[in-house]
């Protein structure tokens, strides 16, 4: 009997071991969209759902942090925050960067010289963590009309994301097309920025099939 409760246990270790070991973990890269501004209910934010919709394999973390940019020269590089070292230790097995919603901003898109630079070295960060990682580069949201926070979609749609598309073809990484997702549907972004509940579920569905179908 004590035999076979020994036996029981070392299969129930081996087998959360094996488990713990086949868990891909997710890591959320963004702005405030990401890290949820806009959203009432914080189930809502996009990476939670998206945990939900891929189910116990995954590990899905949100490393958003509000005000972020793509661009290394911008008033908030997301390189520079606490949350960009955070997710590099995550050691990611995939990567959903959606930035470039503040690199809109006109102080910061005087320097745009360097965005696919920065977009790159971003990249090639998470890839030196985890050699196996897969990345996504997104689109980001549409900005609804005159914009708001001094974000522009006259610098977004046209400038920022064939520079996004740009950098994608050249690193040979696929692009998630979020503008796209929301395009047409300014009630989901009552501020004309920050989708609201069920703005965030539409990213998450969009996200979800980009990585389901691998």
């Amino acid at each position: 009997m004590i035999r076979r409760l020994i036996l029981l246990t070392l299969l129930s270790a081996l087998c959360t071991s094996l488990q713990a070991q086949t868990v891909i973990r997710v890591a959320c890269v963004g702005d405030s969209i990401t890290a949820g501004a806009g959203v009432k209910d914080p189930k809502n934010k996009y990476p939670a759902r998206l945990g939900v919709l891929l189910g116990a394999e995954y590990d899905v973390k949100n490393f958003g942090v509000s005000g972020a940019t793509m661009l290394d020269a911008g008033d908030k590089p997301y390189k520079k925050q606490k949350a960009f070292q955070e997710a590099i230790d995550f050691k990611p097995d995939i990567v959903v960067i959606k930035l470039g919603t503040n690199d809109s901003k006109s102080h910061n898109w005087a320097k745009k010289d360097d965005f696919d630079k920065s977009t790159e070295s971003l990249v090639e960060a998470f890839q030196k963590a985890n050699p196996k990682v897969k990345v996504y580069l997104c689109h980001p949201a549409p900005v609804i009309g005159k914009g708001n926070f001094g974000i522009r979609d006259e610098i977004v749609k046209p400038e920022i994301i064939p520079l996004i598309d740009k950098v994608a073809k050249k690193m040979k990484l696929e692009v998630i097309d979020l503008y796209t997702a929301l395009e047409g549907k300014p009630e989901l972004i009552p501020d004309r920025v920050h989708p609201n509940d069920e703005g965030a579920g539409v990213i998450a569905t969009t996200v979800h099939a980009a990585i389901s179908k691998k």
